[in-house]
C-alpha cells in the first residue's frame, strides 16, 4: 500500500481539532485569549474556521471586514494551530436574501423560503453565485498563502433542492442534454401511463405534491438533477480557490447516510473526503456493537469513495448530540474508542463541532469541548486531552490506508430507486440497513472491506456482495460477469435485477441480466406482514457444509433453477421444500444468490463459511470474543493493528506473537487486557 500526502507537504501527523466560531466571540476578548491557551491544553492541531461567518465578514453588501480574522488567524499560527479555512456559502446574510430575492429557496409545494435557517439558497441563482465567488476570492486573495492555511473548507454539509423558475428552466435544459428529445424522454419514462405523455418541453415540472408524484422515471432524473446542480455550484464556489491558490486542498464535509446527493460523483471533485460521524451510542434501539458496524460500515464507505485515500473525520462530538431524540452521553471511554475507530478506518483527523459551546441558538446544547462553565475541569476536556496525546503517538499512521479484498455494493441511484419504487412493501425495504448487516459478519471478523457504488472496478477483490441490487446500471451485469468468470465470488439477494436506470422493468424474468450469472430466475415475490415468519434450512450435504435452520422475514423470492445448485430451501406456507439459497459455476468463479431476508444468525454463519473456502484475510490471527474487532491500516511493510472493544465490560485476548504498543509505548505479548470500551493499536 502506498501512503498518502493529503496536505501538499504542509501536515505529516494526525490531526485533532474542532469547528471554531469566534465570530460568536468577538465582544469577549478574554474568551479569545483563552481559547488558544485551552487548545494547546486539549492537545489540539486544527481548527475549521470561518464556517457560517458570512454576516460577520461582509454585514452589509461590499463591506468587507477581514481585520477580526486576520488577527484569530495570526493567534492561531502563533500558537502552532494549522486551520481549514472555509467559505461562508452554508448561510447567507440578511442583507442578501432582502436585496436579492431570487437566492430564497422555493419548496416542493411551490411555496418560497423566508430568510432563516442555513442551506436555504438557491444553488441555480446566478446573484448568489456570483456574491459567493465575490468573498471567496477575496478569501483566497488574503489568506490563501498563510503558512497556517492547509486546506479549504467548502460551504458545510451541502444539500436541500430548490424548485424555482430558475431550477426548473435548468432541469429542462439538463433533461434535453440527456434525452433529446421528447420522444426518447416519454419511452424511458413510460409516460404513456396514466396518460402521463409529455407534449411539451415546458411542461415538464419537478415532482410536487400537488403535482407529479407518481412517475419514478421523472422523480429519479430529478434527483440526479439536483445531485449534479449541487456538484455545479460547488464547482463555481470553488473557481477562484483554484485559480489563486491551485496548492491548497479542497474538502467539503459530507454526512452520514445522507440520500439527497450522489456521493460518489461528488467525491470526485474534492481533494479530500471528509464526512460529519454523530452516532447515538448506548441506545435502546440496538447494541453499542452493532451502532459500531454501521459507524464502520460509513467509514469504509467514506474511504472507499476515493479508492482507499485516506480521509477526514470533520465532526463528531465528544460527549452528546442535542438533536438527537435522546442527547445520552458517552459513557467513559466510548469517546477514545469511537474517535480511534474512525482512524482504524482509515481518517488522518478527529475533529469536533465545536470547539466551546455557543450560549444560544440551536446547537447550544450540543457537546463541545468547552463547555458553558468555560475551564479544562472537566471530563469531556480531559478525554479530548488525553485522545490529543493518543494521537500524537500515532503520527506514523498517518497517509497509510486500508487494504480491502471484500467489498460490498452500495449504491445512491439503487437507494433512490428502491424508496422511490411503490412496493413490493411500503416500508421495512431497508435497503440501507440490509447492506450494513451483510458487511457486519466481515467487520466482526477483522476482515477490511470496502464499500463501493457499481461503477467502481471489481477485479482487485476476492468478493463482491451486492445486497438488494434493484437498479442495474449499464455495464454492472457486464463487469460482475466477467469478475465471476475470472474467479470471482459474487453474492446477491432477492429483489435485484429489476429495472434499468431509468426504473423500467427488465424483460424476460428476474434478476432480468443476471440471470444467467446466478442461473435462476424469479417468478414472484412474496411479501410477509410484519408479524409472519417462514424458515430457512441448509440442505443435507451442500457444498457450504453447513446446517441448521432460520428465520425468514419481510421478503421469499420464489425462484426457478436453471443451472445453479440449490443450498438451502423454505420451510413453510406453498413454497415449502423451494430454493432458498443457491449457487451457480459461472467460468472460473461462483455466484451466491440469497432468495430470503433472513436472521443476523444465517448471515453469519454463512459468510464465515465463505470466509473459510476463499481464505481471506483476517487483520489478525487471533480468537476474540463478541464485540471486539480488529481493523488494518498499512504502508509498505508496515502494518498497524487497531483491536477495539465495543463491550461495556472487560475482555482478554491472547496474542499470537509480540507486538510493539503504540498507546502504551512498549512491546506487549501474551494476554492483552482492553478495558469496557478499551482499544488498542499494535505495530506488527
Amino acid at each position: 500500500m502506498q501512503k498518502y500526502d493529503l496536505f501538499n507537504g504542509k501536515v505529516n501527523n494526525m490531526l485533532h481539532g474542532a469547528d471554531y466560531n469566534p465570530d460568536q466571540w468577538l465582544h469577549r476578548p478574554d474568551i479569545l485569549e483563552k481559547d488558544i491557551k485551552l487548545m494547546k491544553k486539549a492537545n489540539c492541531n486544527v481548527m475549521s474556521l470561518g464556517i457560517f461567518a458570512w454576516s460577520a465578514l461582509e454585514p452589509e453588501e461590499g463591506n468587507f471586514q477581514f481585520e477580526w480574522l486576520d488577527q484569530i488567524i495570526e493567534n492561531l499560527y502563533q500558537n502552532g494551530i494549522n486551520i481549514m479555512l472555509a467559505t461562508p456559502s452554508g448561510a447567507r446574510p440578511d442583507w442578501l436574501a432582502a436585496k436579492y430575492p431570487e437566492v430564497l429557496r422555493v419548496n416542493t409545494d411551490r411555496t418560497k423560503d423566508l430568510f432563516g435557517e442555513r442551506h436555504n439558497h438557491c444553488y441555480t441563482s446566478p446573484a448568489y453565485r456570483e456574491k459567493i465567488k465575490i468573498i471567496n476570492r477575496k478569501l483566497a486573495e488574503r489568506y490563501g498563502d498563510h503558512p497556517a492555511v492547509i486546506m479549504w473548507h467548502i460551504s458545510n454539509e451541502y444539500g436541500g433542492e430548490c424548485h424555482c423558475d430558475l431550477c426548473q428552466a435548468d432541469f429542462r435544459s439538463w433533461l434535453k442534454d440527456k434525452y433529446g428529445d421528447l420522444e426518447t424522454l416519454n419511452q424511458a419514462w413510460w409516460s404513456n401511463f396514466w396518460s402521463h405523455t409529455y407534449s411539451d418541453w415546458d411542461n415538464i415540472e419537478s415532482p410536487a405534491p400537488q403535482g407529479m408524484q407518481s412517475n419514478h422515471g421523472l422523480a429519479l432524473d430529478w434527483k440526479r438533477f439536483v445531485s449534479e446542480q449541487t456538484i455545479d455550484f460547488y464547482k463555481s464556489e470553488i473557481e477562484p480557490l483554484r485559480e489563486i491558490t491551485p496548492e491548497l486542498p479542497i474538502t467539503t464535509n459530507f454526512m452520514y447516510r445522507f440520500d439527497g446527493l450522489d456521493y460518489s460523483k461528488f467525491a470526485k471533485e474534492v481533494d479530500v473526503v471528509s464526512w460529519d460521524s454523530y452516532p447515538s451510542w448506548h441506545s435502546d434501539q440496538e447494541s453499542d456493537i452493532e451502532r459500531a458496524a454501521d459507524v464502520a460500515f460509513m467509514h469504509d464507505y467514506f474511504r472507499s469513495l476515493k479508492d482507499g485515500k485516506p480521509f477526514l473525520l470533520m465532526e463528531s462530538t465528544p460527549s452528546k448530540t442535542n438533536w438527537q431524540p435522546v442527547a445520552k452521553l458517552k459513557r467513559p471511554g466510548m469517546h477514545r474508542l469511537s474517535s480511534l475507530q474512525a482512524v482504524a478506518h482509515g481518517s488522518d483527523s478527529v475533529q469536533y463541532f465545536q470547539w466551546r459551546k455557543s450560549r444560544g441558538g440551536f446547537e447550544k446544547f450540543h457537546g463541545s469541548v468547552v463547555d458553558h462553565v468555560g475551564h479544562e475541569d472537566t471530563r469531556v476536556f480531559n478525554d479530548v486531552k488525553a485522545l490529543g496525546s493518543d494521537l500524537q503517538k500515532l503520527e506514523e499512521l498517518t497517509g497509510t490506508s486500508v487494504e480491502a479484498e471484500v467489498a460490498v455494493i452500495f449504491d445512491t441511484e439503487n437507494r433512490w430507486a428502491i424508496n422511490e419504487a411503490s412496493g413490493p412493501r411500503q416500508k421495512k425495504k431497508n435497503y440501507v440497513e440490509t447492506c450494513v448487516q451483510h458487511y457486519q459478519t466481515f467487520w466482526e471478523e477483522g476482515i477490511s472491506a470496502d464499500v463501493i457504488d457499481q461503477s467502481k472496478d471489481f477485479s482487485k477483490y476476492k468478493i463482491v456482495v451486492a445486497p438488494m441490487l434493484y437498479m442495474l446500471k449499464d455495464g454492472t451485469s457486464e463487469r460482475l460477469k466477467n469478475f465471476v468468470k475470472n474467479g470471482g465470488t459474487v453474492v446477491s439477494t432477492y429483489w435485484s435485477g429489476i429495472v434499468n436506470e431509468t426504473d423500467l422493468c427488465f424483460e424476460g424474468g428476474f434478476p432480468g441480466q443476471l440471470k444467467d450469472l446466478f442461473g435462476i430466475w424469479a417468478e414472484e415475490l412474496d411479501v410477509l406482514y410484519d408479524a409472519d415468519q417462514n424458515t430457512v434450512s441448509f440442505k443435507n450435504k451442500n457444498g457450504l457444509k453447513l446446517s441448521g435452520q432460520y428465520k425468514a422475514e419481510i421478503f421469499c423470492d420464489l425462484i426457478h433453477l436453471d443451472g445453479a445448485e440449490s443450498l438451502a430451501e423454505y420451510g413453510s406456507d406453498f413454497y415449502a421444500s423451494r430454493s432458498a439459497l443457491t449457487v451457480n459455476n459461472f467460468g472460473h468463479g461462483r455466484a451466491f444468490y440469497i432468495a430470503s431476508r433472513n436472521e443476523q444468525k444465517f448471515k453469519r454463519d454463512f459468510y464465515q463459511a465463505l470466509i473459510e473456502e476463499l481464505d481471506l484475510n483476517r487483520v489478525i490471527e487471533i480468537e476474540f470474543p463478541s464485540g471486539v474487532t480488529a481493523q488494518k491500516r498499512s504502508a509498505g511493510e508496515k502494518d498497524y493493528i487497531f483491536l477495539m472493544n465495543f463491550n461495556n465490560q472487560v475482555v482478554e485476548i491472547k496474542l499470537n506473537k509480540k507486538y510493539y504498543s503504540l498507546l502504551k509505548e512498549k512491546d506487549i505479548t501474551g494476554k492483552l487486557r482492553l478495558e469496557n470500551y478499551g482499544v488498542e493499536v499494535l505495530k506488527s
